[in-house]
């Protein structure tokens, strides 16, 4: 559908573009349509957007007038414009990934039961969804947009002027961290879908604002979290007490290190009252495959429980009914928030879940593959300090559902902490080679420097069954009769229990053709994860199922 609305408003400005002998749509004409639509009439216009505003096409009456109409209907013909002419990696560099209108339309659903703001502010307003949206919602509220970019920023501006906001609105070019936002006496609505920009590509001087501000509040940071972070922290700096909003972003913060500051300051400062997550196949993010989360505040309340819910499609958004309810110290306990948004499973008779029957762990981090991976450069080591390892995940999909034979895979070097227990020839031989590994820095690093000894990588044992963890596709579950040892791009599954053949054999064969991709983690680019406890959440048949075969 919204493929067909983006080439209905490129055949429209053909059509116009046949009668007055213009050129195919460019960022140009849409600054034109943006202009004729009303664009300078929304106060904080700045140079950098007078600056683009030269040379531009003429554009028709008749163009301007469609582009009104459609705005007026509740769409966004420019962002789509926009969309459509700039392509999805280049608008990622920015963070500018649009967000589809019925979530815009629920979160402001849910805006509208906690109050009526004096003010919306719109965090990377884009073309101004959300403030276009808030402000025919709050006919009262003044509307503030944010955004860093002069072309969206003129959208968003000539969006507010076609559906009579402009007398109440405003659009601030600039960074929403460093903005300041005055306080009022009413409350302030914080809503939007904060750009999403990977810690890679932030200034080194915003990661340290990231860290000291957030000391400040008695909280840690990592220069590892992504700019979505930032802002749920500038809004915790801005917002006075009794200002709600709802955040859209992506929700790996609700379980990577990284988003730990966020998830503290949803418990803290931000009051968070309700977190809704998107499964992927609900497109919610339509230029990006990966699982969305609605954060929903009440800045300077402390809930005792938070709702949590998770769907499969944009129409349940709105459904309360499918809360589950956790209590504030649950959350505070758990250092991953992902697993409890899934409702609990039902399962026919005699099924558990995984973790009942098996423990899940993570293969080991050797901390620097290049040195413990054996090579060249470990030649002549001892046979018993070198295991075969999986040490990547296409392995174990290559065997299929069984390990028989390991002699494919690379050997892991793990010797021991106490390195007396070794004869003086191979003793030699391991010298020589903590020698090479000190030249490659392997004592260096944090992984090695936490270890009881830095040279003993410390294998798990050999897991009965082997499982990827991360791809586009469900997870392959192995069993690992080759007794081979794992790196951390595979988890092993270790029976509670002991089971036999027969169980483990059907074990393997019901999680394999049972296990969806839904049932994981999607992040953006489309990767799914199972983390150690999702993957226990996972239903299967109980012992004596298994045991005898009906599954």
């Amino acid at each position: 559908m919204k493929r067909l609305r983006q080439l209905s408003l490129f055949f429209d400005y053909a059509e116009d573009a046949a009668q007055t002998a213009q050129s195919p749509p460019s960022e140009q004409s849409i600054i034109a349509l943006a202009l004729a639509l009303g664009a300078r009439h929304v106060p904080g216009w700045s140079l950098p957007e007078e600056k683009v505003t030269s040379n531009l096409p003429p554009v028709s009456p008749s163009l301007v007038h469609k582009i009104r109409d459609r705005i007026a209907s509740g769409d966004d013909p420019l962002g789509e414009l926009f969309c459509s002419l700039r392509p999805p990696a280049e608008r990622r560099k920015r963070g500018a990934t649009f967000t589809p209108l019925p979530i815009v339309r629920s979160m402001l659903d849910w805006a509208e039961g906690h109050g009526r703001p004096q003010r919306v502010v719109d965090p990377g307003t884009g073309s101004g969804r959300f403030a276009v949206h808030a402000g025919l919602r709050f006919p009262k509220a003044n509307i503030l947009g944010i955004e860093s970019d002069p072309l969206p920023a003129i959208i968003a501006r000539a969006n507010l002027a076609a559906s009579g906001l402009a007398a109440r609105s405003e659009v601030i070019l600039g960074d929403y961290r460093s903005v300041a936002i005055p306080l009022l006496d009413g409350k302030t609505l914080y809503i939007g879908n904060p750009p999403y920009i990977r810690h890679h590509q932030l200034d080194p001087n915003w990661k340290q604002w990231l860290i000291r501000e957030a000391a400040k509040r008695g909280l840690s940071a990592s220069q590892l979290a992504g700019l979505h972070v930032h802002f749920f922290l500038a809004t915790a700096m801005k917002a006075a007490r009794g200002d709600f909003g709802a955040f859209i972003t992506a929700a790996e913060w609700l379980d990577v290190n990284y988003g730990s500051l966020v998830r503290d300051l949803f418990l803290g400062d931000l009051g968070g009252r309700q977190i809704i997550v998107i499964e992927p196949t609900a497109m919610p993010f339509p230029d990006a495959a990966t699982t969305a989360a609605i954060s929903m505040f009440e800045v300077g309340s402390r809930p005792t429980s938070v709702f949590l819910r998770r769907v499969e499609t944009l129409d349940q958004i709105g459904n309360d009914d499918a809360d589950r309810e956790i209590h504030r110290e649950r959350l505070e306990a758990e250092g991953r928030w992902t697993h409890l948004t899934r409702s609990v499973k039902k399962g026919s008779s005699g099924f558990v879940e995984l973790g009942e029957l098996c423990r899940v762990h993570r293969g080991q981090v050797t901390g620097a593959n290049k040195v413990w991976i054996a090579g060249p450069h470990s030649v002549g080591l001892p046979e018993s300090v070198l295991f075969p390892s999986v040490t990547k995940a296409k392995e174990l999909f290559y065997v299929g559902k069984i390990l028989i034979d390991a002699s494919f895979l690379k050997r892991v070097i793990d010797l021991p902490v106490d390195l007396a227990v070794f004869d003086q020839s191979d003793r030699k031989m391991i010298d020589r080679f903590l020698q090479t590994a000190e030249k490659l820095g392997a004592h260096q690093g944090y992984i090695a420097a936490n270890r009881k000894a830095w040279w003993s990588v410390g294998l798990r044992k050999p897991a009965p069954v082997l499982a990827t963890y991360m791809a586009r596709r469900p997870p392959a579950f192995v069993r690992n009769t080759a007794e081979a040892r794992h790196l951390n791009i595979a988890h092993g599954l270790y029976p509670r229990e002991s089971l036999d053949e027969t169980a483990l054999t059907n074990l393997v064969d019901y999680l394999s053709r049972a296990v969806k991709l839904t049932e994981g983690r999607t992040y953006a680019g489309g990767l799914t994860k199972f983390e150690p406890r999702e993957m226990e959440r996972l239903l299967v048949p109980g012992i004596e199922l298994l045991s005898q075969g009906a599954v």
